[in-house]
């Protein structure tokens, strides 16, 4: 594969402006391409026949054969990295969780007619996340085994986008006292999870005894879909888990998972401790961002909470999760080996942020034993 070649992207869905329209999209990315826009499974298997793009993105609801029967029997007789598309119905969002369990990489929304800042963001969304899904692992049918981390990949030589800080949202750590924080009953875990991150968080949470510390996390995902990720999360687990609202507090047994659209920030009042759900600009590229939970929690929790990173692309959370550490939080990182993209984890570690680097299974206790 030559250097620079470009990300090439099948792009499977049935309406002809939602093709169009994405095709427009990813073709605006200098690192990306639509090599092949079909209305149906039946089209892409032909399509595949000839040659295997490094992604596609699939509609989920389409007429001959909808998008998860379609995956299944991708992924389990060609299988490849595989973007969801999906509409904001509560339908759209459930079957797309379903398709995350069954081998998608990640889910973007289906675009719709939307104000230009809201329209540049999806861009940017989809963008981002089409670069994570050519750079990741995904599981097949056959075992559910990731595939392997040396599977070649496109060599993109785009420059990063500029993107704003923490500091949009939050004061900047110069600010305020992060190192005289007094160590409080209630302790609480802070979670940041991307690319793969649907799949380790559920293997997280499902460790967690119901008398656990509070938790807190961010998970990229987009707008609506995560209300479904933390009903079908709490469905499995035996803590609570639900998608925050303003002024929740953080409690034993109880996950809050930050709304799609929002920030989430953590907060204190005395000894205990409430989440704020804040608008905002798009930080580190995203909203929710890991960095503006993670630099909260080092405001007002500092060696009463545990970080932890797991499996996603890009660098969100690094500088946060730096900040952690340096308020006397203690940071856990995904394994190289589980993660689905190794690159939230491997830029933590990089920037001197985490203590231990665990498989996944292994996160869960050890949260628990040095949270005590």
């Amino acid at each position: 594969m030559s250097l620079g070649q470009k990300i090439s992207v099948m792009v499977v869905d049935d309406s002809a402006t939602a093709r169009r329209i994405l095709t427009d999209i990813i073709n605006r990315s200098p690192e990306m391409r639509v090599v092949s826009a079909v209305s149906d499974p039946y089209e892409a298997v032909a399509e595949l026949k000839k040659a295997t793009p490094h992604v596609m993105v699939l509609d989920v609801q389409m007429p001959r054969m909808d998008g998860i029967t379609f995956l299944k029997k991708l992924m389990k007789q060609h299988p490849m990295p595989v973007v969801m598309c999906s509409s904001f119905t509560e339908r759209g969002s459930s079957i797309s969780l379903q398709c995350l369990e069954n081998g998608a990489v990640d889910i973007i929304a289906k675009p719709k007619v939307a104000t230009k800042k809201d329209m540049d963001e999806l861009e940017t969304r989809i963008h981002d996340t089409l670069h994570s899904a050519a750079f990741a692992r995904y599981r097949s049918r056959d075992g559910g085994k990731l595939s392997p981390a040396s599977k070649p990949r496109p060599n993109t030589t785009v420059k990063p986008q500029a993107k704003l800080t923490a500091d949009e949202i939050l004061l900047p750590p110069s600010a305020i006292s992060i190192k005289n924080i007094p160590t409080t009953a209630d302790k609480l875990i802070a979670v940041g999870a991307s690319t793969g991150g649907t799949d380790a968080i559920r293997v997280f949470l499902q460790k967690m005894p119901t008398d656990c510390p509070g938790i807190v996390m961010v998970q990229h995902m987009p707008e609506h879909f995560t209300s479904s990720f933390a009903n079908r999360l709490n469905e499995t687990c035996a803590i609570t888990v639900r998608e925050a609202k303003n002024g929740d507090k953080v409690e034993k047994g109880v996950a809050l998972l930050a709304p799609g659209s929002h920030h989430l920030i953590l907060k204190r009042s005395g000894g205990r401790y409430f989440v704020e759900i804040k608008e905002g600009p798009l930080v580190s590229r995203h909203r929710p961002s890991v960095d503006v939970l993670f630099r909260s929690a080092a405001s007002c929790a500092g060696k009463n909470a545990v970080g932890v990173i797991l499996t996603g692309m890009g660098d969100d959370g690094a500088t946060g999760m730096k900040e952690m550490r340096e308020s006397g939080s203690y940071n856990f990182a995904q394994s190289e080996e589980t993660c689905v993209v190794f690159g939230m984890p491997s830029e933590a570690i990089r920037a001197g942020a985490v203590h231990e680097t665990l498989h996944l299974e292994k996160i869960a206790d050890a949260c628990l034993r040095k949270i005590k």
